[in-house]
C-alpha cells in the first residue's frame, strides 16, 4: 500500500495523460442504400494514419492521432470515415528533451490507438457495414519515416520535435 494519492503518484510519472477526446469524427455513406445490396464480398479498404503534436504550454502537448479509411465495392465508394482523436499530455520536467519526439509520436499514439480503433469500428458498424477493425500500427516505423522525410527536406523544413 502507498501513502500517495493518485495526483501525487501522477506527479512522479514521466508522462501524464490529462485528457482524451474526439476532436473530429465524420462518417459518410454516399451510396446507401444501394451499396448494401451490392455488398457480396469484402470491400477494398484504404487506411491512412498520421500523428500531429503541438505545444500548449511548457511540457504540455496536444497529440492528435488522425485516421481516415475509405472503402470501395465494385468501384463505388461504400464509406469514408475520418477521425481525429486527441490527447493532452504533460511530460515531466526532468525528462530529457531529446526523448520528447519518441514519446509524443510513438508512445502516446500507441496508447490512443485502441480507443481510435473502437470508435472507427463502431462508426462503420453503425453505418450498416461490418465493423472495420484496424490492424495495429507500427508508430515507431511511422516516426522513422517522418524523421527520414525531415532529413531529406533539409534544415528549416521539418517539425521542431525530433
Amino acid at each position: 500500500m502507498t501513502d500517495q494519492t493518485p495526483a501525487q503518484a501522477a506527479q512522479g510519472a514521466p508522462v501524464s495523460i490529462n485528457a482524451q477526446y474526439i476532436r473530429d469524427l465524420s462518417f459518410e455513406n454516399p451510396n446507401a442504400p444501394q451499396i448494401m445490396a451490392e455488398l457480396r464480398e469484402p470491400p477494398q479498404i484504404e487506411v491512412k494514419v498520421d500523428v500531429k503534436v503541438r505545444a500548449l504550454a511548457d511540457n504540455v502537448f496536444e497529440v492528435v492521432l488522425s485516421v481516415s479509411a475509405s472503402a470501395t465495392v465494385a468501384g463505388k465508394n461504400a464509406f469514408v470515415v475520418e477521425l481525429e482523436y486527441g490527447s493532452v499530455v504533460t511530460l515531466a520536467a526532468e525528462l530529457p528533451q531529446e526523448h520528447f519526439g519518441a514519446i509524443l509520436l510513438i508512445e502516446i499514439p500507441r496508447m490512443l490507438f485502441p480507443y481510435a480503433r473502437q470508435i472507427i469500428g463502431d462508426a462503420t458498424r453503425d453505418g450498416g457495414f461490418p465493423p472495420l477493425l484496424l490492424n495495429p500500427i507500427d508508430f515507431a516505423e511511422l516516426y522513422r519515416q517522418q524523421q527520414e522525410a525531415q532529413q531529406q527536406a533539409g534544415p528549416g523544413n521539418g517539425a521542431a520535435l525530433a
